[in-house]
């Protein structure tokens, strides 16, 4: 009998379990080592689980477990300058490729990489035109088409699935609005997302967000009630809420109306010691963070760090639920159990005096 309920209860526990919030001490961190890589991007690759990152300084491309465990994607490609800086990541699992903005002998590119389990095969590195400024973030529609974000020079590319590209969008809004004022002003139009047919971009130095049409490049802007400050990266979650991360915290947005207007659901602080720039969504609703330490390669540290970090966040409400949910459905499960335990020993009595008579 007592192994019949606790096979009741593992089983309750195991079918439930995935659908549970995550409580705070339960966030998903992840150490890894890998030399000198300050990675800026970062990406998810749901077939292997594994997060992909890149050398800001380098050629270099990691693929990193949940454990922390990592692996040196062969680089099957001479044509990716050892000089480069690989900013933005994005994997496009339906067609199993890797998506990387590269910049290179001071000119952007996209590169598209066939993603093997431990390799990467180039398909194609086409110039992004006009061929000035820096090529920060990628993204890509349903049709396998993908969009880079320049943001020193404030405009975005649209490239096929087979390489071809052309200018979206240059809209004077993204000129229009006054520039904070911080060591980072010079970076404008920074994450991208692709979102129910158009895009959302953020900037950097105005904390705006743009709506952007993929077919004409039209832009608009999402009206917020605050400016996203030194927005970078941003990623969207299966239930619509958007992530926006800075170097040192995290928005969560929703919108009601397709993104004319957005509210903020919550904002949680970062770790800025760890200059955390991109952010990923994991199996729809998990939220991660890259920690890659990238103002020590830019302010050029004295002592190389081996070690980095990716970190999953959650909003302050959602922790909060979590934890009450699991009390509750503790005593549930306690109540439960007490009902069984005596419905079981009543039977037991019942057996026992049938055996006597």
């Amino acid at each position: 009998m007592a192994n019949f309920s606790l096979a009741l209860l593992f089983l309750f526990v195991s079918l439930f379990s995935p659908f549970l919030p995550i409580k705070a001490q339960d966030l998903h961190k992840i150490r890894f080592k890998s030399p000198g890589l300050y990675p800026e991007g970062l990406t998810y690759e749901p077939t292997s689980q594994r997060f992909i990152v890149a050398s800001l300084q380098g050629n270099k491309f990691i693929s990193v477990s949940g454990s922390g465990d990592t692996l040196t994607l062969t680089l099957n490609s001479p044509e990716i300058s050892p000089n480069s800086t690989i900013l933005g990541l994005a994997v496009d699992h339906r067609n199993h490729r890797l998506l990387a903005a590269i910049n290179s002998f001071s000119s952007p590119f996209i590169a598209s990489f066939n993603l093997n389990q431990s390799s990467l095969d180039l398909h194609f590195l086409a110039l992004l035109s006009p061929s000035i400024g820096i090529a920060n973030d990628v993204a890509f529609d349903d049709s396998g088409n993908a969009y880079v974000t320049n943001s020193d020079k404030n405009f975005i590319s649209k490239v096929t699935e087979n390489g071809t590209v052309a200018v979206l969008s240059n809209s004077s809004r993204f000129t229009h609005n006054p520039v904070h004022e911080s060591p980072y002003s010079y970076c404008g139009l920074n994450g991208v997302v692709y979102v129910n047919g158009f895009l959302l971009v953020v900037q950097s130095n105005t904390g705006k967000m743009f709506k952007v049409n993929t077919i004409d490049g039209t832009a608009t802007t999402v009206n917020l009630p605050l400016d996203l400050k030194l927005a970078d990266g941003i990623a969207v979650k299966d239930d619509g809420i958007v992530v926006v991360v800075s170097m040192n915290k995290a928005w969560f947005l929703r919108s009601v109306d397709d993104w004319n207007n957005g509210v903020v659901v919550d904002e949680i602080a970062l770790d800025e010691n760890g200059y955390p720039t991109s952010v990923v969504v994991r199996d729809g609703r998990r939220v991660y963070v890259v920690y890659g330490y990238v103002q020590e390669a830019i302010t050029g540290n004295s002592q190389e760090r081996e070690w980095f970090r990716i970190e999953e966040i959650r909003m302050k409400k959602e922790t909060e639920e979590g934890s009450l949910l699991w009390v509750v459905l503790l005593v549930g499960l306690g109540l439960g159990y007490f009902f069984f335990w005596k419905f079981q020993m009543g039977q037991l009595v019942k057996n026992m005096d049938r055996k006597r008579l």
